[in-house]
């Protein structure tokens, strides 16, 4: 039954499968065996195992070999199939490892008398090893095959350096236990690239087991990223420890500097600064505040590289980036080291365009692009040729489709008629596919669509798995833009007409009232026989559809047109058609106006201190987090003129927050409670307060935007007072209005001095940003306490930190613990011994009732003046539940919904993380409806 025996006999039946006989070229493994020597996997001997397992529990009759053939053969390729799909090329893996694939496939398949039969079998083998191994005196020593294939003896004493340093300081983790894993990937003749990868491999499959495993598999990478980034830049290959590093690390950032600009990747004013000063005030010890999964996405897809090489180590990409926008500045040495401490503290991080592109010879810096598409050929292809352009540089893009006119609306050009906007949405479709950012990430795109428009009924069908391919969009993201008289006619269930825009033009651009006047107007007319396209269905038909499709595909998200107009304080100078990819952007297009928007969130859990949110930091964060993005409007490279004159007209700016389930869970407040909802309305008070302080101060020291006169601004109506016009609209209102700070103050200085940004508050769901700072992202609730992330840069164990914590504080965090995590699917729910207060502190998403998060999200809302990507969660949905929620956010005076998240029906792996690397317990469930739990989209944002 033992996988390392090469002559093991052959059972009768034993099955030799296609896959199990795969030559070496089309299946690269190669099996590590105990004593160190190396030979091709060979898969027949999974095969031979299994059946002697099986044999050995059940006999031999003739009846039971053919069953027995069949099972294994499955059983094998099961197992074929899981050592694949592991990471890389020719990857050596362990016997041991080989063997815990076999007992794996045989639990899961249920044979547990086999499998039960299999463990016997190698612990007596083990022990019988473990003799024999103690009785040798000294084992061959173990060579590294460096890259010029010259071989050196392994430097344990380093190796042991490196694997103490990463564990430094964090509690609970064990020296021995990461550098046993280690020993175990390595034999003789290992390569230099195999060898570095060996400990994080060994530290990242304990996360399950202790939180801090998470710090040290960073710094083991770290190690790694060090190795890579002193060799390139000096061109000989050369090492350094953590301790080495940081004396070193000023030297190694002018030479940095000088490789960056060489190589064509960094601008060459950066090598102008006084760069002594800036390598001088770079804080090395904060690269050991990293988790894993933050530095590895930082590695994969930010850290300067040429070749695959990467030559950019954390605080020199950090303070690049606080360079790149500090360019303009008069003391501009002095800013990127105020830029540099804001970022490399994680009290705010900026937008992923901005982390990608500031300091580099094309610093497209903004984060989202909105338009609005004309109606006519010219216009939609050229829309689509902005798109590309935009998307290039990693912008997310909103599209307001609803002025193209629909199918069947006449074509005075050619006396036909219009195919409707679903064919040139497939065009949009597939552009976003094809321009993906240099292979650094999907394109993303949201169309949107007015819901009178005579289409919309198409248009919720964008999504489907069924139906003409030609008619379906599955890469692009939709969403429907909703009048308040439309959520009206469906509370009294009354009939809804639809219309081509040809015919009714300058509906579009109308909101509130004045849009009601026009609608009937236009009803009236299509009662006359003045409209030749036209169609009149029920409402509540219509919006039942809404929710379905939004239930069966994820799309189209529910946002809502007039509370983004009627409160937004630019509406003296245009109409906002649509919101952007993540629907927190509430900016006006036009013909001749791209909107622009650039992103940064502030870290909530870095400012909470000993009595609550530290309010004096926070404002200190808010000044500088200001002019950080105040520079991105004059630095930044724009692709297409409409978006430089937008931009500099209006320069919006959106300033989020993140970090906001782990300051509540600091602050030991659940989600679902009043406490909760209060803190997210006093939070963001204080961030709306000091956003608008900082801009104020701004405009006195460099002027106020140019389209300041006759906004709501400039009027002293900020957003606590716009809720007034909304409520007013509307006939009514359910929203809070109560105030702490001395707004009338500030509002009278705003109406003296101006605002230097028109916008200034938008919550982005901070996909990736979040996860380079290790907090939760954005105002999302925890998703769950112990599950593995899946995303571009691979699989991350992600546990609970607090919660462990306070389970280790109450005796409670065991193997059992972890066990029934993951039989529960991360849930503290079910588990008896768990006390009932920490069961509501550490709730999850789909434990939490979504009403909660939408009245935290109203009471943002009514400080905020554009809005936030809200994420809704429900474990059991139903019609009449999806109907309520959304209902509630209308009259809640929310602006806009994201994704609708809810249960699927497979779960958490239950088995064990540990010598899998995380791959075969991957997350595949418990997802929201056409999305991944780091959706790509959402990192167009941030």
């Amino acid at each position: 039954m033992s996988l390392s025996s090469p002559s093991q006999p052959k059972p009768v039946g034993a099955p030799v499968t296609a896959m199990a006989d795969a030559p070496a070229n089309d299946f690269a493994i190669r099996v590590l065996r105990r004593n160190g020597s190396v030979s091709q996997f060979d898969a027949t001997k999974i095969s031979i195992a299994m059946t002697k397992a099986f044999l050995a529990v059940e006999g031999r009759p003739a009846a039971a070999s053919t069953r027995v053939h069949d099972i294994v053969a499955q059983l094998t390729r099961e197992v074929v199939s899981a050592l694949e799909r592991r990471p890389g090329q020719g990857r050596v893996i362990h016997i041991e490892d080989i063997q815990d694939q076999v007992e794996l496939a045989l639990m899961r398949s249920e044979h547990h008398k086999v499998a039960r039969a299999y463990v016997l079998y190698r612990e007596e083998h083990n022990r019988q090893r473990g003799a024999k191994e103690a009785a040798v005196e000294a084992s061959p020593a173990i060579h590294v095959r460096r890259a010029d294939g010259s071989r050196v003896v392994l430097d344990e004493a380093r190796l042991k350096a490196i694997v103490q340093e990463a564990c430094e300081d964090l509690q609970g983790t064990d020296v021995d236990a990461i550098l046993a894993g280690t020993r175990q990937n390595l034999y003789d003749g290992v390569s230099e690239a195999e060898l570095a990868e060996a400990p994080i491999l060994a530290s990242r499959v304990l996360i399950e087991t202790e939180p801090n495993y998470a710090f040290a598999s960073a710094r083991l990478l770290l190690d790694k990223l060090r190795t890579e980034a002193l060799s390139h830049v000096s061109g000989v290959s050369q090492s350094a420890t953590e301790a080495e590093m940081a004396a070193r690390y000023a030297d190694y950032f002018a030479d940095y500097l000088t490789c960056g600009v060489e190589a064509g990747l960094i601008d060459a004013e950066l090598a102008r600064f006084d760069v002594a000063r800036l390598g001088a005030a770079i804080q090395p010890e904060r690269d050991r505040n990293f988790q894993f999964l933050g530095l590895q996405t930082l590695y994969d897809r930010y850290l300067l590289q040429t070749g695959g090489v990467r030559f950019e180590m954390p605080q020199a990409f950090f303070m690049r980036v606080a360079m790149g926008l500090a360019l303009r500045e008069v003391d501009r040495e002095s800013r990127a080291i105020e830029f540099y401490e804001l970022l490399s503290s994680f009290r705010f991080m900026a937008s992923t365009p901005t982390l990608f592109n500031s300091g580099t010879q094309r610093p497209q810096l903004s984060s989202c692009f909105l338009t609005t598409i004309g109606d006519d050929l010219g216009a939609i292809f050229k829309a689509v040729k902005d798109n590309a352009l935009l998307a290039k540089y990693s912008g997310g893009l909103g599209n307001d489709w609803t002025p193209v006119r629909g199918l069947g609306a006449h074509i005075k050009g050619t006396n036909g008629q219009s195919q409707g906007i679903v064919p040139f949405l497939k065009v949009a479709n597939d552009t976003a596919i094809a321009v993906n950012q240099g292979g650094k990430r999907k394109g993303a795109v949201c169309a949107y669509l007015e819901s009178w428009h005579i289409d919309i009924e198409e248009f919720l069908d964008l999504r489907k798995n069924t139906g003409d391919e030609r008619r379906r969009t599955h890469d692009m993201n939709t969403a429907n833009w909703v009048p308040d008289l439309f959520m009206q006619r469906v509370e009294t269930n009354g009939d809804w007409t639809l219309f081509s825009p040809d015919e009714v033009q300058g509906l579009h651009d109308l909101t509130g009232t004045a849009f009601k006047t026009a609608y009937e107007a236009h009803e009236a007319r299509a009662d006359r026989g003045e409209l030749k396209v036209f169609r009149r269905i029920k409402a509540s038909d219509l919006w039942r559809k809404m929710l379905t499709m939004l239930f069966e595909t994820g799309h189209p998200w529910i946002t809502f047109k007039d509370p983004c107009n009627l409160r937004s304080p630019q509406s003296h100078v245009g109409v906002v058609h649509s919101s952007n990819l993540c629907t927190e952007i509430t900016l006006n297009t036009s013909d001749s106006e791209v909107a622009v928007c650039n992103l940064g969130s502030v870290n909530l859990a870095q400012h909470i201190g000993p009595n609550g949110l530290d309010q004096g930091k926070l404002a200190a964060t808010m000044r500088t987090a200001m002019r950080m993005l105040d520079n991105v409007v004059d630095i930044n490279f724009y692709t297409i003129p409409e978006a430089r004159r937008s931009n500099l007209l209006h320069r919006p700016v959106g300033l989020g927050l993140m970090g906001f389930q782990d300051a509540l869970h600091v602050l030991s407040l659940p989600y679902a409670s009043e406490a909760a909802v209060t803190f997210a309305d006093e939070s963001m008070e204080l961030i709306s307060y000091h956003a608008i302080s900082a801009s104020a101060d701004l405009a006195e020291e460099r002027g106020r935007y140019p389209s300041f006169a006759g906004s709501l601004w400039s009027r002293g109506i900020l957003p606590i007072d716009s809720i007034e016009l909304l409520a007013e609209a509307r006939g009514g209102l359910e929203m809070d209005r109560q105030t702490r700070l001395d707004w009338q103050t500030l509002r009278e200085r705003v109406m003296r001095v101006g605002l230097r940004n028109s916008n200034m508050m938008a919550i982005a769901p901070t996909a990736t940003i979040s996860n380079i700072c290790g907090v939760s992202q954005s105002i999302e609730p925890a998703y769950q306490n112990l599950f593995v992330k899946s995303n571009m840069s691979g699989d991350f164990t992600v546990v609970n930190a607090a919660l462990v914590r306070d389970l280790k504080a109450r005796d409670l965090w065991d193997e059992v613990m972890i066990s029934d995590l993951k039989y529960y699917d991360g849930s503290l729910g079910p588990i008896a011994r768990v006390p009932e207060e920490l069961k509501a502190l550490y709730a999850t998403a789909f434990e939490i009732d979504s009403s909660w998060l939408i009245e935290a999200a109203s009471r943002r809302q009514k400080w905020i003046d554009q809005g936030q990507s809200l994420n809704l969660y429900l474990a059991n949905p139903s019609g009449k539940a999806l109907d309520s929620l959304y209902r509630l956010a209308w009259n809640r005076g929310l602006k806009t919904t994201y994704y609708l998240r809810t249960r699927s029906a497979s779960h958490v792996e239950k088995s064990t993380l540990s010598g899998t690397d995380g791959k075969l317990n991957a997350v595949s469930a418990t997802v929201p409806m056409a999305c991944s739990i780091d959706d790509p989209t959402c990192e167009a944002c941030q």
